[in-house]
């Protein structure tokens, strides 16, 4: 398609671009990559980037530790989501072994499995499927999607079966 020449981005000095990407990290963690490629996309050169990258992270405004605990408490508190999904997306963001070990630790393992009770529950209620065998494999392909283990899921689901019918 066709990009007519005033629709090219705004370009800013490295100054303006500082202000601007202070402004954005403030707003949220970020990572690394997202600020990177923010900074390129301001028209700054590899260098440039760098040290204003250099800059952030001394001012504390960058922290990609701090960042991966922010988005594993997150995703695994309010979207409830598992750790294989959490770990994947980390992966995805380029963060850091370290950083990645970091984050993984905000996890609660009392609260993480009520988490996969409760999602499990809920998925069970909406399940229209009759079929218990059917059902069973329904509800754990959803919380595998969701990122939780196998032997988690296998465990939730056994006690789901002890738990006594629930007529509504």
């Amino acid at each position: 398609m066709f990009k007519s020449p005033d629709k090219t981005p705004k370009q800013y000095t490295p100054g303006e671009a500082l202000q601007k990407i202070a402004a954005f990290c403030a707003y949220q963690e970020r990572t690394q990559k997202e600020v990177e490629q923010k900074l390129r996309s301001y028209g700054l050169d590899e260098d440039e980037a760098g040290e204003i990258i250099i800059r952030l992270s001394r001012e504390k405004l960058l922290d990609e530790e701090r960042f991966a605990q922010a988005f594993v408490r997150g995703h695994y508190r309010h979207k409830k989501w598992g750790r294989r999904r959490i770990l994947q997306e980390l992966k995805q963001k380029g963060l850091s072994e370290y950083c990645i070990k970091s984050g993984m630790k905000e996890i609660d393992g009392e609260e993480y499995y009520q988490n996969l009770v409760d999602v499990m529950e809920k998925k069970d209620r909406q399940e229209k499927e009759k079929n218990p065998r059917v059902r069973r494999m329904k509800i754990s392909q959803y919380l595998t999607g969701k990122g939780y283990e196998q032997d988690l899921i296998k465990m939730a689901l056994d006690d789901l079966g002890k738990a006594p019918e629930h007529d509504e």
